[in-house]
């Protein structure tokens, strides 16, 4: 297909480390001096990312690409499916959303996607020298074989030489190594190079062992034994690794920290948002679900959503409706993310159905706001500055980025006033308001993620929720930059896989004519 050559990492199941472990492989051939790019032909997830050019891709491959110091761009990812129900997905393809499709249709859809897939894996080849890929789940789901586009179908396609990881945190990994590959067929077997045991904890040296028994059983190479860590923070997309998450709190927190919760909505999207409130020692970050619990936080954010009226539907069922305004009543305050922010308005329409058969459903009445869904998708990158007066704190006169991915259009109907005014879209000039806030500035939303990546945007948040609750937050550095703490993580991460893994014997293997 191409002079580059592809690295694919497997897995025996979900969230066993693909993901981190393609990233750590992307910063370690970039640090390296190879150019390298990331590829998944298709994942799901409702945590995307909007690229420069306005196009939607999934959050790993954002990752990976920022890891191998690469602008992310769609042909890294050019099937993507969000779950919009328990039985379908809206179907994004190269960047834009082109249905929503059930599985049996989506399955026959599949074949028109092949070509698509694999121009997009060509481009980055004649870029790039290496290519370091990811399957999806399991790659010896032998029901789905027939369907096959992300595993071994994929790794044919590109020539790629894969390697099987397994997850020992989770026990079982004899089985679920040894069980993968005598499921796979001779010919695929033949491209497994070796294993990768992830997230042990404890002593490497007390499984040396069972490196052994893997090796005699399989007849490939166990190339490493990655330990378990909590020291690097990378961004997540799995609902696995978000059910993680569900009631914890950090553990590394100053004394009298701010208390943030995050409603965990059934179909919450984008909850990287609130990665560098995990970072920050300032905050004790807690998704929850259930109502009685929501007494106990300083502030409460609700995220972002791929299905608003079903998941505003789930919140007035549940009873986090009535939670959300007792709390707001009782002096709380409460934040809107993009459907989340749809959520707090006064009423929700959808007459086309776009996102569900309900026609309307009222909202949370905690903003003076009407939505209304259409079917053309905004997804754009931008830069906004601050109307101020919408604020009840003070902001510094930076420029703030982020970027949308929404269906509705929000007007105020009422006391609530505009927050941000984007003066750029996908590079363009504009000038166009977002966001509303009520007067008391404890209840305001906004279209815009990645709002909190914004420093000084964050420390004044954290300042006035703090200020609220009788709470001194500390101010940090004006140097500190979450974007450079990232950047960090990828060389941590990268120095450890290093540590761990025959990157060397990989490295030749791959580059053997």
């Amino acid at each position: 297909m191409s002079s580059a050559k592809s690295l694919m990492f497997l897995g025996t199941g979900s969230d066993v480390g693909k993901s981190v472990l393609a990233a750590a492989f992307c910063r370690i051939f970039k640090n390296k001096g190879y150019r390298v790019a990331p590829f998944k032909a298709q994942n799901m997830a409702l945590n995307s990312f909007i690229t420069p050019q306005g196009g939607e891709m999934g959050r790993a491959q954002v990752v990976q690409a920022e890891a191998a110091g690469l602008e992310p761009h769609v042909d890294m990812n050019p099937v993507l499916l969000k779950p919009t129900s328990q039985m379908g997905s809206q179907v994004i393809v190269l960047g834009r959303a082109i249905g929503n499709f059930s599985a049996k249709d989506y399955y026959e859809y599949k074949k028109e996607l092949v070509p698509i897939v694999r121009g997009a894996f060509e481009r980055l080849c004649a870029q790039n020298d290496l290519i370091v890929m990811e399957g999806a789940g399991s790659a010896v789901e032998l029901n789905l074989k027939e369907h096959d586009l992300v595993n071994m179908a994929m790794a044919e396609m590109a020539g790629a030489k894969c390697i099987l990881v397994g997850d020992i945190d989770r026990g079982g990994i004899f089985a679920a190594l040894l069980g993968s590959f005598s499921l796979l067929e001779n010919g695929e077997r033949d491209r497994i190079i070796g294993f990768i045991v992830n997230k042990l904890r404890g002593d490497p040296r007390l499984f040396e062992d069972g490196v052994q028994i893997l090796q005699s059983r399989s007849g490939v190479p166990v190339f490493g034994v990655v330990p378990y860590f909590d020291n690097i923070s990378l961004p997540e997309e799995d609902s696995v690794a978000l059910g993680r998450r569900m009631g914890e709190a950090h553990t590394k927190t100053a004394p009298g920290a701010v208390r943030i919760g995050i409603v965990r909505l059934p179909f919450i999207s984008n909850y990287t948002d609130f990665d560098p409130f995990e970072r920050d020692p300032r905050v004790d970050l807690v998704y929850f679900d259930r109502p009685a619990q929501i007494f106990g936080f300083d502030a409460v954010i609700i995220p972002g959503s791929k299905n608003t009226i079903e998941d505003l539907a789930a919140m007035r069922k549940d009873g986090m409706a009535d939670a959300l305004s007792a709390f707001h009543k009782s002096g709380g305050a409460v934040v809107g993310l993009c459907g989340g922010y749809q959520m707090m308005g006064t009423m929700v329409r959808d007459p086309l159905g776009i996102e569900s058969s309900l026609e309307s459903i009222p909202g949370l009445g905690l903003l003076d706001m009407e939505t209304e869904m259409y079917p053309e998708k905004i997804t754009s990158q931008v830069e906004a500055s601050v109307i101020s007066e919408s604020l009840p704190f003070p902001m510094p006169r930076q420029m703030l980025s982020g970027y949308e991915i929404h269906m509705g259009r929000s007007v105020s109907s009422g006391e609530a006033k505009a927050l941000f005014r984007i003066v750029r879209r996908e590079g363009k000039a504009v000038d166009m308001e977002d966001g509303l806030a009520q007067p008391d500035g404890r209840a305001w939303g906004t279209y815009i993620h990645g709002i909190f990546d914004n420093d000084g945007f964050r420390n004044m948040f954290l300042e006035d929720v703090g200020r609220r609750s009788g709470k001194i937050v500390a101010p940090v550095s004006d140097s500190f930059s979450f974007r450079l703490w990232k950047d960090e993580q990828y060389d941590k991460l990268a120095e450890l896989v290093s540590k761990h893994v025959d990157v060397a014997r990989i490295l030749d293997i791959l580059l053997k004519p």
